[in-house]
């Protein structure tokens, strides 16, 4: 039985380390090869960090990483303001309401990204007020990410004292007052997340953008219009790196954060 028991966790483990290997190694190459100028990954051509140089002198690539940045950072923005007070309201309804709520909020993280991406296109060809470009990437992007708000926030709802707005408006607080001081503070770790998965959704959404990005590039339709007609420039592949290390930044700091104010709370 023991021995059964060790092989499981042997396979398991052999299965979790091959998965890492397949997810994480082309990463590695991809980063080791960004400091070389060589046109092709496998041929070293020497330590450089021309292709980083060629990729913040380039103003196309620079055009859509500042287009990339600036929709993911007002989206995410947006979603996580909307999206908590949305998980807010919809932890406080009654039972049926609130599954129905549940499963309403969810449909754009299960549903096909084509589908999606077709019906913002209709939508905003029928509502011609908001021209293609910035306006309608910036409400797609919001739209879609306040799932992952709602989803990283409602957790952190569930951990409160559910008497802790009632002692609020007990105490003479009006209701907007005692949601802002009271209950959003201690929604913070969660509103962080939901920006975090929020900015990077946005930021390499592509199928979506492609419907309905006008003439604005961002990171992911300029990759694929060049690679459809250049191929591969070596220049992508720092821009990739450099994507790759903001979001590690993001995600370290958020983890340093949780880890900080778990700390805090535990001491008191």
């Amino acid at each position: 039985m023991i021995r059964h028991e060790k092989l499981k966790k042997v396979i398991a483990l052999t299965f979790v380390y091959i998965t890492l290997i397949l997810m994480y190694v082309p990463i590695i190459i991809l980063i080791i090869y960004s400091f070389t100028e060589s046109r092709t990954i496998g041929n070293w051509t020497g330590f450089s960090v021309q292709l980083y140089i060629n990729m913040f002198e380039d103003p196309e690539i620079m055009g859509a990483l500042t287009n990339s940045v600036i929709i993911a950072l007002a989206s995410s923005l947006l979603a996580t303001a909307i999206g908590t007070f949305s998980a807010v309201g919809i932890y406080h309804l009654r039972k049926a309401p609130k599954v129905y709520m549940d499963t309403v909020s969810q449909i754009t993280m299960v549903n096909a990204d084509i589908v999606t991406g077709i019906a913002f296109m209709l939508f905003f060809l029928i509502i011609k007020v908001i021209p293609d470009g910035f306006g309608t990437l910036i409400i797609a992007h919001t739209i879609i990410c306040i799932p992952y708000v709602i989803m990283s926030v409602t957790p952190r709802l569930t951990q409160l004292n559910p008497n802790l707005y009632e002692a609020g408006l007990d105490l003479g607080s009006p209701p907007i007052k005692t949601m802002l001081t009271v209950i959003l503070p201690q929604l913070i770790p969660g509103m962080i997340a939901g920006f975090a998965l929020s900015f990077t959704l946005s930021l390499d959404d592509f199928v979506i953008t492609k419907f309905i990005n006008g003439d604005v590039d961002t990171i992911s339709t300029y990759l694929y219009t060049k690679i459809k007609v250049k191929g591969v420039q070596p220049e992508l592949r720092a821009m990739s790196t450099v994507i790759l290390l903001a979001i590690m930044l993001i995600l370290v700091f958020i983890n340093v954060y949780n880890k900080i104010k778990k700390n805090k709370t535990t001491s008191r």
